[in-house]
């Protein structure tokens, strides 16, 4: 284990720095209450790389039918992303707050359209690891990467459910952090965060 810049505890993980909250945190999204609320609020669009912006670009002629008719707009006049104040490439948004690949389902339930047509077998790519990856956010070091939890009120519903079924955040985060680190990645931190929990006992 070693510290951050803040003096908190992380495990570390091969070549990651993993936030202690991973394993002590309960987490499960319940999208029949928060209703996708993280992919509308928010003053940007969700981080993504060059070559996600490439994916994109690839899988829009699958997914335009499900886009909002202003949301294709958008993207035809901006394209599918852009740069942020902080110099963050992000997806192209609408309205000031919803991500340009959201659609919506019935109840007002907002989804991501990409992940939509990945479930119903119609694109094979699910989303950008940003997405697939929230609520946690990762961030590049020449040496290592961060992994820390983004805590923000919308996902209270998540973290009560998570309580109510006693699934832990690297639990739930588990088919995300296993696309982006690999499944031996992902066994080494869940044998850290099931020793750190044995500890705290």
């Amino acid at each position: 284990m070693t510290h951050d810049e803040e003096d908190i505890f992380m495990l570390q993980i091969q070549n990651a720095l993993v936030s202690l909250d991973l394993a002590e945190e309960f987490f499960c999204c319940d999208l029949d209450q928060c209703l996708g609320a993280c992919c509308i609020e928010g003053d940007a669009g969700a981080p993504v790389t060059p070559e996600e912006i490439m994916k994109l670009e690839e899988v829009l002629p699958d997914i335009k039918a499900d886009l909002m008719p202003r949301a294709v707009e958008a993207i035809e006049e901006e394209g599918v992303a852009y740069t942020d104040e902080e110099g963050d490439l992000v997806t192209t948004i609408i309205d000031g707050r919803n991500c340009a690949f959201s659609c919506y389902a019935e109840g007002g339930k907002c989804l991501c359209a990409i992940d939509k047509a990945y479930r119903e077998g119609r694109v094979g790519w699910r989303k950008p690891i940003s997405c697939y990856l929230y609520p946690l956010r990762l961030t590049e070091y020449p040496t290592f990467t961060a992994v820390n939890y983004h805590r923000w009120k919308i996902c209270r519903p998540a973290v009560a459910n998570g309580k109510r079924l006693g699934i832990r955040l690297y639990q739930a985060m588990k088919e995300p952090l296993i696309a982006r680190f690999g499944p031996e990645w992902y066994a080494e931190l869940c044998e850290a965060c099931e020793a750190w929990l044995e500890q705290q006992k």
